[in-house]
């Protein structure tokens, strides 16, 4: 078993992390930047180390620094958290070379399906059915138009390693894809240093659904359901729920056999995400993040399980332990993400945080670093924390979201927290219709059908 962990993160996945090895009785190391030396997950690990000022390149993001950090330190493990380095396939070759474990999949598994390209190809190897679209990369405007002719529009254009809506074009005909074709491979360019794009068919008005995985070294493979994230604002996500309520049975064991099965083909091991697009009954593979998920909380909630303490189990080298038989859903969760972000017009709102307080009481989870007196810093990513709440049933669960987000207090920054009551209040997220696209219409059409303060007085 491993000894001592290292985690290459920072904020409340990195308080995640220590907390599951706390519990496991493995030390931890935390390494952190200069600006955030006062950070809950410093004061927390048991042992920390500085390596390096603010900016990502020079210390989140800095290889050499992080792997000298484990050696020093006698770290036997590496998690790299979510973001960052956790899908660098050079990054776990080092510590591999340096007899240094990386609780991930194998560097195989992180290259090939961190390029989107080959992440499909080896979709359709593993039988996860596709978006119809381009073979591989398109390197002209001439194949791009020959491709987009053979199964019509709408298309969109995407980087080959790309991620976040960086380097994505959609084009409703063929003059837009003239004009977008090679500004989306300068954007991928500028992005990633790969101006590689690729072409699929664009779906109208698709779910986001994606199902979490597990693998051993030893080929085993199961699937802990599946979570809708579909509330999306500029191809991030806003709120995360489990299991998907638009689902029927017959489709939630068809894609969760049909993941299962590929994963064991894939001799995948480690924890990972299937991302696919859901219209009209049927699945198609978008992407898969080899990693854990900011939203992994809401299927820790349902099915009962530490998915950081399985990922430290399987890099061990355990064997997983149960079937897809063992695994049994259990009631709803849901995840809101609280950003420092002003909830109108969405700038960032770092500084100090005067007072902090969470939310409490049954079925209520906060993953969070703040405490009152902190100052979040301005060179990092704006998730301060995240809301999980559960319950037996979805209405029950969305009441007791509304409840705690109530109950929080920010006071010195903005959140986003205004914006998700609001969109707990509607229709669409009531009932569960909403889609990918449902979140960016409803705010560009003015918030229709959202009961304002003095309405209600």
């Amino acid at each position: 078993m491993i000894k001592k962990v290292l985690i290459a993160n920072r904020g409340e996945i990195a308080l995640r992390v220590i907390r599951a090895c706390r519990e496991m009785g493995i030390k931890t190391v935390a390494i952190h930047s200069t600006v955030d030396s006062e950070a809950m997950f410093v004061k927390m690990a048991d042992e920390s180390v500085c390596i390096g000022p603010a900016p990502s390149p020079q210390s989140y993001l800095n290889k050499s620094a992080i792997i000298s950090a484990a050696t020093i330190t006698n770290a036997d493990a590496v998690h790299p958290g979510y973001g960052f380095l956790s899908e660098n396939a050079e990054f776990a070759e080092m510590l591999e070379a340096h007899g240094i474990e990386f609780i991930g999949p194998s560097p195989d598994h992180l290259r090939r399906m961190g390029d989107k390209v080959e992440a499909k190809r080896t979709a359709v190897e593993i039988g996860i059915p596709v978006i119809p679209g381009s073979d591989g990369a398109l390197d002209t405007l001439e194949e791009a138009i020959e491709t987009a002719r053979k199964f019509g529009y709408p298309v969109i254009v995407k980087a080959a390693s790309g991620g976040g809506g960086r380097g994505m074009k959609i084009c409703p005909d063929e003059k837009a894809l003239i004009e977008l074709f090679p500004v989306a491979k300068l954007e991928a360019k500028n992005a990633f240093g790969d101006d590689r794009v690729y072409m699929e068919k664009y779906l109208t008005n698709p779910k986001h659904i994606e199902l979490q995985v597990m693998g051993d070294k030893y080929g085993n493979a199961v699937v802990f359901g599946e979570r809708d994230c579909s509330v999306q604002r500029r191809h991030q996500k806003v709120i995360e729920e489990a299991p998907a309520s638009i689902l029927k049975d017959d489709e939630r064991k068809y894609i969760i056999e049909t993941v299962r099965t590929a994963m064991e083909k894939m001799k995948y091991r480690g924890a990972g995400t299937i991302e696919l697009l859901f219209e009209e009954g049927q699945f198609y593979f978008m992407e898969m993040n080899t990693r854990l998920q900011v939203e992994h909380p809401v299927t820790e909630q349902v099915y009962g399980v530490d998915l950081v303490r399985e990922q430290i189990r399987v890099a061990s080298g355990e064997k997983l332990g149960y079937t897809q038989a063992d695994v049994k859903a259990n009631g709803y969760a849901i995840e809101c993400r609280i950003n420092a972000e002003d909830p109108e017009t969405f700038m960032p709102s770092p500084g100090l945080v005067k007072h902090y307080h969470a939310p409490g009481g049954l079925g209520v989870r906060v993953d969070s670093g703040m405490y009152s007196g902190y100052r979040i810093p301005t060179n990092y990513d704006s998730m301060v924390a995240k809301l999980i709440t559960f319950a037996p049933t979805r209405e029950k669960c969305i009441a007791r979201t509304a409840q705690a987000l109530s109950e929080f207090v920010f006071d010195g920054i903005k959140t986003v927290i205004p914006l998700q009551q609001e969109i707990l209040q509607q229709k669409e997220f009531i009932d569960g219709t909403y889609s990918i696209k449902w979140l960016e219409k409803w705010l560009a059409d003015g918030k229709p059908g959202l009961k304002k303060e003095e309405e209600k007085k």
